[in-house]
């Protein structure tokens, strides 16, 4: 790009011919014009590349602030959670099948716990109820939508000063609701730990240590043959995927046996998984084989409604 002084050279430069002084004054004059010019496109050029880059600027934020561009963009990166979350959604759109609560909510662990011995193993937070939330979590992935009751059972007993031979009776009162607002529950679990040393309570599958579970039938219930069948069943599929993780099906049945609440729907049955040596983390591992159990075993029920 030629500048004024680039003119006034090419102009010294023509001096030797020796040019009119009137030609070289409206020579240089239209030169400066013709150099202005040249000044003038470019920096058009310049400011008309600035303002679209502005005007493209100001586009993008309107869209992204004023016309959902945000909510496009969110849609466009996070369809994965999206559609977690449609799923999530669904199931909870659909009717619960499984119930899930303790009894003995505060049950817990050696290894959660300060002391070693059973009648002490008790925990605020630490305790069976996380296992059974784990449950509730893992029949997700299956589709399956279950209820998992979290009363503060034990704590209820003390606000009430009653023993904890009543946890039963303070259990009850939630289950009944749920089952008086859910009419199409398959079946109610009562999940429990039991106070078995390790070696009786684990057993090794692939190199990792799976908490064994035992299903506990009252026959002091008018439903404890359908009931029986019922933990009969789960004790088969688990059996027959998992040999040995079964502990098998135990009755109780004394002059003042409690129903532990199984006389108000049949198919309930109380799981003593694991013992208190065992951990979260082990029974985490049993309660996602069982909700693989229980999940094919609804899978079989539908398709003989069906059938």
């Amino acid at each position: 790009m030629q500048t004024d002084k680039d003119l006034f050279d090419l102009i010294k430069e023509t001096y030797p011919i020796n040019p009119r002084e009137e030609f070289v004054l409206d020579t240089a004059d239209k030169l400066r014009k013709s150099a202005r010019q040249i000044n003038r496109r470019s920096r058009l050029k310049q400011f008309t590349f600035a303002s679209a880059s502005i005007a493209l600027c100001t586009l993008a934020l309107s869209w992204f602030f004023l016309y959902d561009g945000k909510d496009t963009l969110n849609n466009t990166f996070s369809t994965p959670q999206n559609e977690h979350s449609a799923s999530t959604a669904a199931i909870k759109n659909q009717d619960p099948l499984v119930y899930i609560y303790h009894s003995h909510n505060q049950e817990s662990f050696m290894s959660e716990t300060s002391t070693n011995h059973s009648d002490d193993l008790f925990h605020e937070e630490r305790n069976i109820s996380l296992v059974g939330e784990r449950l509730s979590q893992a029949l997700k992935n299956y589709g399956i939508h279950s209820i998992h009751d979290s009363t503060d059972i034990k704590a209820e007993l003390e606000e009430k000063r009653l023993s904890y031979s009543d946890a039963y009776k303070v259990s009850r009162v939630p289950l009944e609701n749920a089952l008086s607002h859910n009419k199409k529950l398959k079946m109610v679990l009562d999940i429990h730990r039991d106070s078995l040393k390790r070696n009786q309570s684990t057993i090794s599958i692939d190199g990792k240590d799976y908490p064994r579970i035992a299903f506990i039938v009252s026959k002091s219930s008018a439903k404890s043959e359908v009931n029986f069948k019922f933990a009969q069943l789960l004790h088969e599929y688990t059996e027959e995927r998992y040999p040995n993780l079964s502990r098998g099906v135990f009755t109780k049945d004394t002059p003042t046996q409690n129903s532990y609440n199984q006389d108000l729907f049949g198919n309930s049955v109380l799981l003593e998984v694991g013992g208190k040596e065992n951990t979260l983390e082990e029974e985490y591992r049993t309660v996602d084989v069982l909700s693989e159990v229980i999940s094919e075993i609804l899978a079989d029920w539908n398709e003989q409604e069906k059938g």
